[in-house]
Formats: C-alpha cells, structure tokens, sequence
C-alpha cells in the first residue's frame, strides 16, 4: 500500500498540481499585497479618504473608532470594508488566472495547426517500389 501510495504522489500529475498549489498560494498574497497596499489608498483618497479596510459595522450599542480597537474590545462586527478588498483581489487574481489559461490555450491551438510530417514509408515499401521501378524500365 505505501509503495501504492509512492507511485501515486510521484506522478507527474500531483506534483504539477502541488507545484501549482504553492505557486497560487504565493501569487494569491502578492495578488492581496497589490489591493490593500497599492490600489486600495489612491481608491480610498480619491473617494474622500476612506479606508476601506477600517469600514465596518458594530452589531452592538457601543461605537469604536476603528476595525483593530473593536476586535481589541472583543466586539462582534461586519467587516464589510476587508470583504470589498477581499472581492478586489479576487477580481484581480481571478483576471489574471484568465489570461495565463488564454495564452496557455492558445499555445495549445498553434500546436494542434501545425501538421505534423509524414512519416517515412517502411524500408520494404521502398525496396518494394525500386524493384518496382526497375521492372518498369526493362
């Protein structure tokens, strides 16, 4: 069973997709980096300074200056300002997964159009249409 189990991880299969796994998941945080470091500053100050990922909802009495001071004091909230930047980098990651597949296909498809040669004809088939030939001149 575990030589099973070796055969079976060592494919080439599960060792692309981990490698993919891994990669995703690093591309995923320079992917969350570019929103909440890059885009989401410009997008707030052009919006009148608003900080998206301090917006949120207090589902009780008390009122809180900030996302941080509110789960400091243990309350309970709707983090919908983290939940856009969160859609924003799924935009975004899902737009570039979009367009490596789309190259990768086309790739793909040049490959398909090109034809591949023929292969050469057996040696007997080209002994056979020399004496063929030779006959044919006597």
């Amino acid at each position: 069973m575990l030589k099973e189990f070796k055969e079976f991880a060592m494919r080439g299969n599960v060792v692309d997709l981990a490698v993919g796994f891994i990669l995703g998941g690093a591309f995923s945080t320079i992917v969350r980096s570019l929103v909440n470091d890059i885009l989401m500053p410009p997008l707030g100050l052009l919006l009148g300074g608003v900080d998206f990922a301090n917006l949120f909802i207090t589902l009780g009495d008390a009122e809180y200056e900030s996302l941080v001071e509110a789960q400091e004091a243990g309350a309970a909230t709707i983090n919908y300002g983290l939940f856009i930047n969160n859609v924003i980098a799924f935009l975004i990651l899902a737009f570039a997964l979009f367009l490596i597949i789309k190259g990768m296909n086309s790739m793909k498809k040049k490959q398909e159009e090109v034809p591949a040669e023929a292969p050469p004809p057996p040696r007997e088939q080209v002994l056979l249409e020399e004496i063929r030939d030779l006959l044919a001149r006597k």
